[in-house]
């Protein structure tokens, strides 16, 4: 299976301080692939790269077949990203928000705009109710799944989420897991995460990648934690990490 996205002896550095070095990668088609490491070892760097937002110093990102750096709009069009904090624009409503990048990318007429918006948000778990407050008026779980309905908008193939639990409660937490993984087998998605969350981890991920040395060491968690790397045997037998495996272990035996 080729990969959907290739990274070949990357190197990002800020001055003197080299975050990556040679790093190499691929990500397969339909999975959901989770991005872990320790402050300082360039997680968001690594996504920022994959999403031609940062400019290597050295190294070849291919996404879809395609050098990422000589992409045109076209192509930009198959990922949607969920950052952060969401990231949407304060001034516009949700509806808005999730039109932009259909009225942008597009030449569909405004009522197949708002049809798109409404779908979009429908899938995402939000009530229709939401479409016409704006971002200062929402939760933040609410707020997250408005910027994954945008982030889909324009249907893409690969989906990139940078931290997409943190600062939800358990409960909010497991409600967005859950829309991940549904949003995942329908849509056929293949799903790029940035997370600190042990339980989506165990819970969702099917390969992972982990940011040591200024490389990565990348397998299947049951993979990943045979590893005899210190800083990886720190990680993954913290005790949020092994009560997060206990709990995954649980649930594919009840299953």
């Amino acid at each position: 299976m080729e990969p959907i996205v290739s990274i070949r002896n990357l190197v990002n550095a800020f001055g003197t301080h080299v975050v990556h070095d040679q790093l190499c990668l691929d990500i397969l088609p339909g999975e959901i692939f989770g991005i872990v490491g320790g402050s300082g070892t360039g997680k968001s760097v690594l996504m920022r790269s994959m999403l031609g937002l940062r400019k290597p110093q050295a190294g070849e990102i291919r996404v879809l077949g395609h050098d990422v750096q000589s992409v045109g709009p076209g192509l930009q069009q198959r990922w949607g990203v969920l950052f952060q904090n969401g990231a949407l624009f304060s001034a516009l409503t949700v509806r808005q928000n999730v039109e932009l990048p259909i009225a942008l990318h597009s030449n569909a007429s405004a009522a197949t705009r708002r049809d798109l918006a409404q779908l979009k948000v429908r899938m995402t778990g939000l009530p229709l109710s939401a479409l016409d407050k704006y971002p200062s008026e929402l939760s933040g779980g609410m707020v997250k799944r408005a910027a994954l309905a945008r982030a889909l908008a324009l249907e893409p193939d690969i989906l990139f989420l940078d931290e997409p639990t943190a600062g939800l409660d358990p409960i909010g937490a497991t409600k967005f897991d859950n829309l991940v993984t549904y949003l995942q087998s329908s849509l056929n998605l293949t799903i790029i995460m940035v997370t600190h969350d042990m339980d989506s981890l165990f819970g969702l991920c099917d390969r992972v990648a982990v940011l040591v040395d200024k490389k990565v060491v990348v397998g299947t968690l049951h993979e990943i934690v045979q590893s005899p790397h210190p800083w990886i045997q720190r990680y993954f037998n913290d005790p949020r990490a092994v009560r997060a495996r206990q709990k995954e272990k649980k649930h594919v035996r009840a299953n």
